[in-house]
């Protein structure tokens, strides 16, 4: 089953870490990237540019609105993301429990839900 992990961080953190810092969370990034992939439990994993870089889109009466930056006031941001594949929830905790930003900020594990049309 596919499973997103969704990674937060907080500003607080984001700005209090020193470039050696930030480095080494990089570089613990990619080699847990790297162990997921020799499991064959990657999917897919990126980092996300900070919120200020962000725009939010919405559709109303088909006119088109474009606000800069996140649409919330909150602490913490989205900041990555994990695609897995596990057998159940509990392995995906545990994949999840791995990701070194878990150690810094939070990781939300949510099931994917496949769509599909009716025939």
């Amino acid at each position: 089953m596919r499973y997103v992990c969704l990674i937060f961080n907080s500003a607080d953190v984001d700005g209090r870490q020193t470039p050696a810092e930030t480095e080494a969370v990089v570089r613990a990034h990619f080699s847990f990237d790297e162990g997921l992939r020799d499991r064959g439990t990657l999917i897919h994993a990126d980092a996300l540019e900070a919120p200020d870089k962000a725009v939010v889109l919405r559709v109303r009466n088909n006119e088109i609105s474009v606000t800069d930056g996140p649409y919330v006031e909150t602490k913490e941001h989205l900041a990555g993301i994990y695609v897995i594949d596990a057998s159940d929830m509990n392995e995906a905790k545990a994949i999840a429990a791995g990701i070194p930003c878990a150690r810094i900020g939070a990781v939300e594990v949510r099931p994917v839900r496949i769509l599909t049309l009716p025939e």
